[in-house]
């Protein structure tokens, strides 16, 4: 492992693949990893240029009491797909950006290698600031049973879900590496695979 620069690893994988549970593994040893979704939503938040495009695009009452109006937002991202770009295309860059700035400070304080976890990695433009891409997969009825039973919902509500990322067939041609959360091939062999050839 190079010691003179940062290894920075992309962690994605569709929705009840395990990437959260993959992420959770990095850490315990000791690789920081960044959780874009909730950065993400700090940032809507706390960041001045977002609250303001968000604003321009949406009016004073995308938000409300300091707090993000998200039925008004959501309703606006799935009334079509280019609502939806609008949005990321406010959002997506300053998630980039501390996400650089927190990869930096992670390296001046000794890390060599730090991972972002995205289910969104690729779509996000995310991938074009990490070195090694990681896509968790697994049987698509092994996640639909995680996901019902984590978010208490329907099948048919799940594949909708599954059915609106991108494939994994498209995210693992894109990958370095592939990990398989399907409860029987044992996750830490896997990892420590991975690492030894980062």
């Amino acid at each position: 492992m190079n010691n003179n620069r940062l290894i920075k690893i992309g962690v994605t994988g569709g929705i009840g693949s395990g990437k959260s549970f993959l992420s959770s593994m990095l850490k315990e040893r000791g690789i920081p990893v960044f959780d874009s979704d909730t950065e993400a939503k700090k940032l809507m938040l706390t960041d001045v240029f977002i609250i303001s495009s968000l604003k321009s695009l949406l009016g004073e009452d995308v938000y409300t009491g300091g707090k993000l109006n998200k039925p008004l937002l959501a309703s606006y991202i799935f009334s079509s797909a280019d609502n939806a770009a609008k949005i990321n295309s406010i959002v997506h860059p300053r998630v980039k950006k501390a996400f650089l700035s927190w990869a930096d400070e992670r390296f001046s304080g000794g890390d060599r290698v730090v991972a972002i976890e995205s289910a969104i990695l690729f779509e996000s433009g995310f991938s074009d600031v990490v070195d090694k891409i990681v896509t968790v997969v697994a049987p698509i009825d092994v996640r639909v049973s995680r996901v019902m039973s984590r978010d208490s919902t329907t099948r048919d509500k799940v594949m909708e879900r599954i059915n609106s990322q991108m494939g994994d067939d498209e995210k693992i041609s894109k990958s370095d590496f592939i990990i398989e959360n399907d409860g029987r091939k044992p996750l830490n062999e896997q990892i420590d695979v991975m690492l030894s050839v980062l």
